[in-house]
């Protein structure tokens, strides 16, 4: 896809991992040492992750983060600019190291993720003021939850007064509500299954809990809602009526950064002008394809594998 100026602005404002990946039989149970296989070190976190899908699926982006004064924050930036990221607010710290992500994945593809912050919990309210117009002329504003919440209602409010859409990968959950300020400013809120019990207290089982669960949610503020069912697709509403998109059935390999995938390929698709249906089809099968591959941004299609 041809990259022109013209194109509308995708900030995702996020964090940035290193992820350290070993393929395992199975997961370890509390206590137990098991014998891993294959070991990878690939750049992660899911703001960067869904920086990179947005750019690989032809989207114009740029990238607000906090990294470590170190060698992993260094090839982050390095890695991000040679995939067409601007890079400009993506801020070395010597008071803390790039994050870290620990991930063993088993034999179905299934992972495990801890994740040790590092930098991305000192991402700040000034550090946003100082991307203030780049913010202010954004099309979409994309976040997750892996910063501190305060620096996100901060990018909300600015991007919402400047009519940006905002668009919340709300994961990974926090123990407390999300504030009622930053749910206000939001056009889009993508949580998974278990995120939007969290959030609505019906837990999804079926058409008619889901349904009930994205009321709920839009009754706290939020214009749109997409609820994530991992191989069931994705539910959201048309009106008043429940829509069920269904996702590709592929033979997964590793699900690391499906979520990242679908969100950033959404907004791209949501960026070109196509309907939140038709959007959640091209998210849907962006994510299909990563899911064959082991991997964070190794997994990430590009827009010329969409075919």
């Amino acid at each position: 896809m041809e990259k022109t100026e013209n194109r509308p602005l995708i900030v995702v404002v996020g964090s940035s991992n290193t992820d350290m990946v070993i393929k395992v039989d199975h997961l370890p149970r509390p206590g137990e040492t098991i014998i891993g296989h294959d070991f990878m070190t690939n750049q992660g976190g899911k703001g960067a992750n869904q920086a990179v899908a947005a750019c690989r699926m032809g989207g114009r982006v740029a990238f607000v983060a906090r990294v470590g004064d170190d060698s992993f924050g260094r090839q982050a930036i390095d890695m991000m600019r040679n995939e067409g990221i601007d890079t400009t607010f993506v801020l070395p710290t010597k008071q803390a190291a790039t994050g870290i992500a620990l991930i063993p994945v088993d034999s179905k593809g299934e992972n495990s993720i801890i994740v040790a912050s590092g930098a991305n919990a000192l991402l700040s309210e000034d550090d946003i003021e100082a991307a203030r117009t780049l913010i202010a002329q954004a099309d979409i504003v994309m976040m997750q939850l892996e910063t501190p919440i305060p620096t996100l209602v901060r990018v909300a409010r600015i991007a919402s007064e400047a009519g940006a859409r905002v668009v919340l990968n709300p994961a990974p959950f926090p123990p407390e509500p999300l504030p009622e300020e930053l749910l206000k400013c939001l056009t889009l809120i993508t949580p998974n299954e278990t995120e939007a019990a969290m959030m609505s207290g019906i837990e999804v089982t079926d058409d008619a809990s889901a349904l009930q669960a994205i009321r709920n949610i839009q009754a706290k503020g939020v214009q749109n809602v997409i609820v994530t069912a991992g191989s069931k697709g994705a539910f959201t509403t048309e009106g008043d009526r429940l829509v069920c998109i269904p996702s590709e059935r592929v033979q997964a390999v590793d699900t690391t950064a499906a979520g990242d995938t679908f969100c950033g390929a959404l907004c791209v698709g949501l960026s070109e002008g196509l309907t939140l249906g038709d959007a959640i089809r091209f998210a849907n099968h962006a994510a299909a394809i990563s899911v064959t591959r082991m991997g964070a941004w190794q997994s990430i299609p590009h827009r010329e594998e969409l075919t």
